[in-house]
């Protein structure tokens, strides 16, 4: 397989896992992070030194806005649990 080949197929994969985790909102990331040791937010922090390393300019902010599929607080208002 080619670098392009296995770069576009791990952007698929991606963003199969940001569309799953959009299409189950109910699973919180408290849950995320006991069960797997990473959470929404640890996806966003990834993203953001990802996008820095390739020399474009992505905040943590933005970076949550793009996993989240809105902005952070919004999400948070419409789909956190109280605990």
């Amino acid at each position: 397989m080619s670098d392009n080949a296995q770069q576009a197929a791990e952007a698929a994969a991606f963003r199969r896992l940001l569309k799953h985790l959009d299409d189950n909102k109910e699973v919180q990331n408290i849950d995320m992070m006991n069960l797997t040791g990473f959470c929404r937010n640890c996806l966003s922090k990834w993203y953001a030194a990802a996008a820095q390393e390739e020399g474009m300019d992505v905040d943590y902010d933005q970076a949550r806005e793009y996993v989240y599929g809105m902005p952070y607080s919004e999400w948070k208002e419409k789909y956190q649990t109280p605990r």
